[in-house]
């Protein structure tokens, strides 16, 4: 053998003794990114109604904690998961954590690479992956894993990007140095690109991070660190660490909810950035005979109490063009938290092409995964009970000024409740936010 080849095998074994202790830092965590089950159960609230018994995959599983909720919560009956991972001790671990809650028959581990599954397409109506889009890039999984959706399909999956538009010399170059991030922003755009519907977007809380964090950084404390590759593995560890403490604020993990848009409408929340504020204000110019519909939206904008982040949708044409807005606000019910979904519009040229009931849809899902209870709507009798809604005085709720009894109509987001349940549909007389001037 000679001297290269030597030193080839050499940096050979150190790189797998780094490889094992990293491993060895990470088995029998409950995690292997941020996350949590709340956050599990608010992406998969998004994704929408499911088959009874859906078939769902979620790729780099890890030891399983989001496939084992999956298997217990998706859909009427649970679901059939299939959990892939390249790490066999990863999939062990799931597999004794199956048999230990009655689940070994709803969850079948399997040991393969996400970018070259061998599943056919179709196979699934359910792809989830929380903390591992970074193995393909969040392009690459987005055109890799559509052929796997059935018809109807959601794609659920979780990506680390920048909070800020200015991210320290620091935090760019670590970074910059693991794997490239773009903005909440720039993702949803390439999800459209890609041609998908934006169903929600879901922030992680910092709450996520020290789930998985707290954990590893007891591991670290307690590693040996004379173990062969230990002390590289703790000083990549550590190193993470002290970034996410020094600088945390600059960067996060999102959660999308996303949908093969077909020939449908594709729809997202309007960008937090501002740039659609004014396609969004030309789009009701447009759609009604005045600017009022349009000084409206700007001014609920403007009110902190009114407007709530991740409520303003809007739909736009594979090429980008804004055709549709709906938005829902505060308001209150008898001094009880409520919405209004208004207003609502499609540019003339795009009316009565299902735009309009696109967005609309897509708002109503957002509310709805967001934990809000009922929404209220004064609008066309004729369109709006498509989307379930009633008229308000079922309720025992009325607006504060005259109006036609089957114009004024409720939607309860999450089914009745029953007497004295926290969730009962409040009664009583609607408060508007002062934009609305009534």
């Amino acid at each position: 053998m000679t001297q290269h080849e030597n030193q080839h095998q050499l940096q050979q074994q150190v790189q797998q003794q780094i490889h094992d202790a990293f491993f060895a830092l990470h088995h029998g965590l409950p995690r292997q990114g941020p996350g949590s089950d709340t956050t599990t159960r608010r992406l998969l609230a998004l994704a929408g109604e499911l088959p009874d018994r859906p078939r769902v995959l979620d790729l780099g599983c890890g030891p399983g904690r989001s496939a084992l909720l999956l298997a217990a919560e998706a859909g009427a009956a649970g679901a059939e998961v299939t959990a892939v991972d390249l790490h066999e001790p990863f999939l062990d671990e799931l597999r004794a954590a199956a048999r230990a809650r009655g689940l070994d028959g709803s969850v079948r581990a399997e040991a393969a690479d996400m970018g070259a599954l061998p599943h056919p397409d179709g196979s699934f109506d359910l792809v989830w992956a929380e903390s591992s889009v970074y193995c393909l890039g969040f392009d690459n999984a987005l055109r890799t894993w559509r052929r796997l959706l059935a018809p109807g399909g959601t794609l659920v999956l979780t990506e680390c990007e920048w909070t800020t538009d200015r991210p320290s010399p620091e935090a760019r170059a670590f970074w910059d140095g693991q794997y490239r991030l773009r903005t909440t922003e720039e993702n949803t755009r390439a999800a459209l690109a890609a041609g998908y519907s934006v169903l929600g977007v879901v922030p992680q809380p910092e709450s996520d991070w020290e789930e998985y964090y707290a954990p590893l950084r007891a591991r670290a404390d307690a590693a040996d660190p004379g173990r062969p590759g230990m002390a590289e593995a703790l000083a990549a560890t550590r190193a993470e660490l002290a970034m996410r403490r020094d600088h945390g604020a600059e960067y996060g993990y999102t959660g999308y909810v996303l949908r093969p848009a077909g020939d449908g409408w594709r729809t997202r929340p309007e960008a937090a950035s501002g740039t659609d504020r004014a396609a969004v204000h030309a789009v009701h110019a447009a759609a009604f005979p005045t600017r009022a519909e349009a000084d409206l939206v700007d001014a609920l904008r403007a009110d902190a109490d009114a407007w709530l982040e991740g409520m303003s949708y809007v739909a736009e044409t594979p090429e980008g063009e804004v055709v549709a807005h709906a938005l829902l606000t505060r308001c209150r019910v008898g001094g009880a938290p409520a919405l209004c979904l208004a207003p609502v519009a499609v540019l003339p040229a795009y009316q009565r092409t299902g735009a309009g009931s696109a967005v609309v849809r897509a708002v109503l899902s957002a509310a709805r995964a967001r934990g809000e209870h009922l929404v209220l709507v004064l609008g066309h009798p004729e369109y709006y009970p498509r989307f379930g809604f009633v008229p308000a005085s079922r309720h025992g709720i009325k607006p504060g000024f005259e109006v036609p009894d089957e114009a004024m109509m409720a939607l309860v987001l999450d089914g009745p409740a029953g007497p004295g349940d926290a969730g009962a549909v409040p009664r009583g007389t609607i408060t508007y936010p002062p934009a609305f001037g009534v």
